[in-house]
């Protein structure tokens, strides 16, 4: 092998390695002057999943505990295999709302068997991430539109914060995935309010709102949680009624198979399959806000499923609920001066050393706080912007947006993202089945021809129609490609002598629309209308050549712009009139 071969195959192995090892790229070469803001960057994170964790292990069903596991080895197993250099990967409010709202319909919420079933939906939700990534159907998260996942979060992020009105009233409530259960129960127990509990809780809110304006990267949820404690412990308000986490264990999480019951893994699979797209969503869409900032390195959408897969197979071994990338902690850690994902390693050791040494330090802390920290972070998630967008915008979008507002509200989480789901494939099928049709004419003095819908003063022949199809020509959309240049020609009446497709939008051609062109040539023909087509792409040519339509429409009608077709019409259609009355006679004669 020559030195230029071995050179090629070492630089194509080191991109495979880079390429699935993401890590192999920036950690061999760290540049030092990265390491202050990564440290920085990483313990800022960290100090904020403490108090962050903990609450949204609550809001999953899960002890407290379990909320610091999620943030150990998924953060590291993220950060090595992850295209993303700031993305913050750990516990998020939408994930944990979703893992309760799936498992506390198999199980009692908090009980063993709880447990078993949240760590087995972890592991299966890393499967599918896995899977898709490694198959490349990344795409698939396209099926959730915007405005499906911006009614979808709002209405969640409602649910969530009105979920933890028991913790902050201290009051007793069902647990329930419907705000109208809710509110009923809300005011049904409204009379319980334990007063001491709702001020600790409404300051709380009120001191991370706080800190949270004056600045964004400063742990003021940590900061409330360590005032909350001391006030609970120096005051003795465990005493009055206050409701504490209690005994919270030391130790790291134990290595653990997740529970692997076929019966149980086909009942999770739904929510599964939900909380891996719902997490890839808004993972994705993070970490493109932060790449499209620095953009010294790329991203890999199919590597991101990959890294979310494992870090979710990976956490599963360790007592972790599913986690994916979060919005706050992300902005957060690129505030900070986050570069690489030594931040998120640097994140992960900091939980580790809580584990170890400082969770008996958390059993004077309130309910209503963790409730406090919550209800902040979800506040963000709720769109009312977008709702005002889609309604002065997009009439169609913003009903699809309020149908999953109001279904994932009134209905359920899993089936107001299912129902936006399948009404945004009802929407796509609707669209390509009646897709836009152009009537083109000419701009006077010039060879360019513009919709004439949309522009004034166009030239238009009364013996030519130029049709522009804006669409790919198959089975869905057919009968509305006749039907609509059928009508069309009609309005041109006996004077029109040639139809001109512009075919410069159309993609492909399935053999359904060949039959479409197939019937089209048929009735022009018998009228003694000549068809040209205008700027065929060369997968629809070599559709027409394997069905034979290349020579049944004639290459000579075939042109490369609208006004070599308009100048070719003329002398065409005088040599071609005895020629296509031969045909009419000879078709009628046959038929």
């Amino acid at each position: 092998m020559t030195g230029g071969s071995k050179s090629f195959a070492h630089k194509h192995t080191s991109n495979a390695w880079q390429r699935f090892l993401p890590f192999s790229e920036w950690l061999p070469n760290y540049p030092k002057q990265y390491l202050r803001g990564d440290l920085t960057a990483g313990l800022t994170v960290g100090v904020m999943l403490v108090p962050q964790g903990m609450a949204y292990a609550m809001l999953a069903g899960m002890p407290p505990i379990y909320g610091l596991y999620a943030a150990t080895v998924p953060l590291i197993l993220y950060a090595l295999l992850g295209t993303s250099r700031q993305l913050a990967v750990g516990p998020v409010a939408m994930v944990s709302l979703l893992t309760a709202t799936g498992v506390s319909a198999l199980a009692e919420v908090g009980s063993p068997e709880y447990i078993g079933l949240v760590l087995a939906l972890a592991f299966l939700v890393g499967v599918l991430q896995l899977a898709l990534g490694v198959f490349r159907l990344g795409f698939m998260v396209n099926f959730l539109s915007h405005p499906v996942i911006s009614g979808f979060t709002s209405a969640a992020a409602i649910v969530i914060a009105l979920s933890q009105l028991k913790h902050l009233l201290g009051i007793p409530m069902p647990r329930s995935e419907h705000v109208h259960e809710i509110l009923v129960a809300a005011a049904q127990n409204i009379g319980k309010t334990h007063g001491l509990t709702l001020a600790i809780g409404l300051g709380a809110i009120a001191l991370i709102q706080l800190f949270k304006k004056w600045k964004p990267a400063f742990p003021g949820a940590l900061v409330v949680v360590a005032l909350s404690i001391l006030a609970v412990w120096a005051l003795g308000l465990a005493e009055h009624g206050v409701k504490i986490v209690g005994e919270v264990p030391s130790g790291l999480p134990a290595l653990t198979m997740p529970l692997l019951d076929w019966s149980a893994m086909q009942k999770l699979l739904p929510m599964a399959m939900a909380i891996g797209l719902v997490g890839f969503m808004e993972s994705i869409a993070v970490a493109k806000a932060m790449q499209a900032r620095h953009r010294d390195y790329a991203l890999d959408a199919n590597q991101e499923l990959i890294a979310l897969g494992m870090a979710n197979i990976g956490g599963s071994f360790f007592s972790s609920f599913p986690v994916t990338g979060g919005f706050s902690r992300t902005a957060v850690n690129d505030q900070a001066g986050a570069r690489t994902g030594l931040a998120s390693i640097v994140s992960a050791v900091l939980i580790i050393v809580t584990l170890l040494f400082l969770t008996p330090l958390f059993y004077y802390l309130p309910n209503a706080v963790l409730a406090a920290v919550i209800m902040v972070a979800v506040y963000g998630l709720i769109d009312h912007k977008e709702a005002r967008h889609l309604w002065h915008s997009n009439r169609g979008d913003f009903i699809l947006w309020a149908v999953t507002f109001a279904a994932t509200l009134f209905v359920g989480i899993e089936q107001g993202i299912a129902l936006g789901v399948i009404l945004s494939l009802a929407l796509v099928i609707y669209r390509t089945t009646k897709p836009h049709i152009a009537v083109l004419g000419r701009v006077p003095g010039t060879f360019f021809y513009r919709n004439v819908e949309r522009f004034s003063n166009l030239e238009q022949r009364p013996d030519v129609l130029i049709v522009r199809f804006d669409a790919d020509l198959y089975f869905a959309n057919v009968s509305y490609f006749l039907d609509t240049i059928n009508a069309l020609a009609a309005q041109k009446g006996d004077a029109l002598r040639v139809l001109v497709i512009n075919a410069e939008s159309i993609n492909n051609l399935d053999s359904s629309g060949v039959h479409a062109i197939e019937e089209l040539l048929r009735q022009f023909r018998q009228r003694g209308i000549s068809v040209f087509f205008v700027s065929v792409k060369g997968p629809v040519r070599d559709a027409m050549m394997r069905a034979g339509l290349i020579e049944e429409i004639g290459p000579q009608n075939f042109f490369l712009s609208n006004q070599q077709a308009v100048d070719a019409c003329d002398q065409v259609c005088a040599d071609n009139q005895e020629e296509l009355a031969r045909y009419a006679l000879q078709t009628n004669a046959t038929r």
